[in-house]
C-alpha cells in the first residue's frame, strides 16, 4: 500500500527507514538489539537480546521474573510462541480460601507464577537464532552491571509506583537505592541482575529453573510461607502454540491464542467487527470513524471469556456489528477495561525474518517481589486466575492464567507486512485498533499512526481523551452519547506503540519503522 508520508500531529519522531530495524520502548534496548543485527545476527537475535535489556532498563514494565509471548515470521511460515507461567501445583481455590478469604491478592508472592520469559528466550534461541545464546546478552548483562541514566517515561512510572510497593519483600533494596525512586538521568545499577544473567547465559536459561538461581527463589519463597517450588520451576517448559488470524481489509491480522480469556482475544474481535464498515470513507478524525471503533472495541471487551472459534465466528461478528448504531454510543458493558504493565520490541532484519514479542509483569512491576542477590523482579500473573471453582479461569496447579498480553504481526496475501503492537494497561487492545486503522484504512505512515491523539474505553460510557485531541471531535463524541473527558493526568497510560513495516523486498526497499513518544523508545535501524 501507498502510505500518506506527511505527519499532521506534533510530533519528535521521524519515520526511520532501513534493512534491518528495531522498535522498541526504552533506547538501549533497541540499541542492544541493533548491535546484534550489526554482528550478522537475525531478527530473532535481536528481539530477544532487547528483551533482556528491557528487562532491566524498563523494570516497571517487565524483568527477570516476567512472562514473553513471540509470534516470528521465519521467511516461509509462522511461528507462535508462549512462554506464559504456570501456576505452583500446590494452588487450588482452598489454597486462596484459607490464605486468603478466597481472593488472589495483586501483590506478594501468592500472585507469582512461574517466570517463562527466560525459558521462552532459550526456546526461541534454539529453534531460530543464530548467534550464541550468551552473546544475545551481553548488552543486558553490561547496562545491569556498569548501570544506566533513568529515561523520563520510566522514571514517572517508577516513582508512581514505589508507594504502593515498598514495603513487598525485597523492593525497596533493589530498586529504591537511596530511599526514593531514581530520578530523570540518575545512574542505577543492578549488579546482581547481571551476576544472574551470567549464569542464564552459561546455561541456556537453565539455571533460572534448577540452578543457583532457581535454589535462591525457592528459598525465598519458602521464607515467606508460598508455594513455589523446585519442581514447580524445573517441570516448567514453554510452548510453541498455533497462531490465529482475522481478516481485515486484504490483511491478515494474527495473534497467539488466549484462552479463556476474552480481553486477550478483543483486538482480533473489534478488527472482525470493524471489518464490515468503511472507514476509509471517512477521514481520519472524523467523529464517525472514531465512534465506530469506540463502540467495537466496547463490543470487544464485554464479552466473557470463550474460545477463539466462538468469538471470531463470523456471524457472531457480523451480528455486533448490526448492533452498532452508527450515530449514538450505547453501553455494552458495565465492566471495566483491563490493567497491564507491558513491553513490546518489533524486529525485522534483511532477509525477511519478522519478529513481534511482547514481555509483561501483568501490572507495573508485577508482584512487588524482588528475590536478594539475584536482581529478579517477580511478575503477578497469577492475579489473573480467578478463585472461584466454576470460573473457565479457575486457578489450578500447573495451570496457565488467561492473559490480555499477545503480540500482533499483519500479513497481505501470505507474506508479513508489519510487525506491531501497542502496549500499556488496558490501552493494548485499544491502541492496536485506532493504529491498524489508521494505517490500513487511512494510510498514515506507522510514525503518524503512533503521534495521532489517542482516547481510552475505561467503563460503561467513560472515554478518556488525550489533551492533544481536538475539541472539535471531542464535542462530536460527546454528542453521540459518550462521556468523553480530557485527561491530564501525567501517569495516564495512553499506550506505546513500536512498529515495523515492510516497504518491498526486505533486501533492497527494506521497512519503515516508528516509536511512540509516549514513551522512551526508538526505531533504530541499519
Amino acid at each position: 500500500m501507498t502510505f500518506d508520508w506527511s505527519n499532521p500531529y506534533p510530533s519528535s519522531r521521524a519515520p526511520v527507514f532501513a534493512r534491518n530495524l528495531v522498535a522498541t520502548s526504552q533506547p538501549l534496548a533497541a540499541q542492544a538489539g541493533l548491535r546484534m543485527l550489526a554482528l550478522g545476527g537475525n531478527a530473532v537475535d535481536a528481539a530477544i537480546a532487547a528483551a533482556a535489556a528491557l528487562a532491566v532498563t524498563e523494570p516497571v514494565g517487565n524483568g527477570l521474573g516476567s512472562d514473553c509471548y513471540v509470534l516470528v515470521w521465519d521467511g516461509a511460515r509462522l511461528h507462535g510462541l508462549d512462554a506464559s507461567g504456570t501456576a505452583p501445583a500446590a494452588w487450588n481455590p482452598g489454597y486462596f480460601k484459607a490464605r486468603h478469604q478466597g481472593r488472589i491478592p495483586p501483590r506478594g508472592w501468592d500472585s507469582v507464577t512461574v517466570p517463562g520469559a527466560i525459558a521462552g528466550w532459550a526456546h526461541l534461541h534454539e529453534r531460530l537464532g543464530s548467534l550464541s545464546f550468551a552473546t544475545l546478552l551481553e548488552p543486558a548483562i553490561e547496562y545491569a552491571e556498569r548501570g544506566y541514566a533513568i529515561t523520563p517515561a520510566v522514571q514517572r512510572k517508577w516513582e508512581a509506583q514505589v508507594d504502593l510497593l515498598q514495603s513487598m519483600p525485597g523492593f525497596a533494596d533493589h530498586f529504591m537505592p537511596r530511599g526514593r525512586a531514581p530520578l530523570v538521568g540518575e545512574h542505577f545499577t543492578l549488579r546482581c541482575a547481571a551476576e544472574t544473567l551470567r549464569r542464564v547465559a552459561d546455561t541456556t536459561g537453565r539455571d533460572f529453573y534448577e540452578g543457583e538461581t532457581a535454589h535462591k527463589l525457592v528459598a525465598h519463597a519458602q521464607a515467606h510461607e508460598a508455594a513455589l517450588t523446585l519442581n514447580d520451576l524445573r517441570g516448567y517448559a514453554p510452548r510453541w502454540v498455533e497462531p490465529i488470524a482475522q481478516p481485515y481489509h486484504g490483511h491478515m491480522l494474527h495473534q497467539l491464542p488466549s484462552e479463556n480469556h476474552a480481553h486477550g482475544m478483543a483486538t482480533l474481535v473489534a478488527a472482525g467487527i470493524l471489518q464490515h464498515f468503511d472507514l476509509a470513507a471517512h477521514a481520519a478524525d472524523h467523529p464517525d470513524a472514531q465512534h465506530l471503533m469506540i463502540e467495537a472495541v466496547k463490543l470487544a471487551l464485554a464479552e466473557t471469556p470463550r474460545e477463539a472459534a466462538t468469538l471470531l465466528d463470523p456471524d457472531r461478528l457480523a451480528k455486533c456489528a448490526r448492533a452498532i448504531d452508527p450515530r449514538r454510543a450505547q453501553p455494552f458493558s458495565f465492566g471495566r477495561a483491563p490493567q497491564g504493565g507491558t513491553v513490546q520490541v518489533s524486529a525485522a532484519d534483511r532477509n525477511g525474518m519478522m519478529v513481534s514479542l511482547v514481555q509483561s509483569n501483568h501490572i507495573g512491576f508485577g508482584s512487588g517481589v524482588v528475590v536478594p542477590g539475584t536482581g529478579v523482579s517477580l511478575h503477578n500473573r497469577g492475579y489473573a486466575f480467578s478463585a472461584d471453582a466454576s470460573h473457565p479461569n479457575a486457578v489450578a496447579g500447573g495451570r496457565r492464567p488467561g492473559h490480555a498480553s499477545t503480540p500482533l504481526l499483519l500479513t497481505r496475501a501470505g507474506a508479513p507486512q508489519a510487525s506491531f503492537g501497542v502496549m500499556g494497561g488496558n490501552m493494548q487492545p485499544q491502541g492496536h485498533v485506532q493504529t491498524l486503522v489508521r494505517m490500513v484504512d487511512h494510510g498514515q505512515q506507522p510514525q503518524a499512526a503512533c503521534d495521532a491523539p489517542r482516547w481510552r474505553w475505561t467503563h460503561g460510557m467513560s472515554v478518556d481523551a488525550e489533551p492533544s485531541m481536538s475539541t472539535g471531535l471531542i464535542d462530536a463524541l460527546r454528542a453521540r452519547g459518550h462521556a468523553v473527558e480530557r485527561t491530564r493526568d501525567p501517569h495516564a497510560d495512553f499506550g506505546s506503540g513500536q512498529f515495523v513495516w515492510r516497504l518491498g523486498d526486505p533486501a533492497v526497499q527494506g521497512y519503515v519503522g516508528a516509536s511512540d513518544g509516549r514513551r522512551d523508545g526508538l526505531a533504530a535501524g541499519l
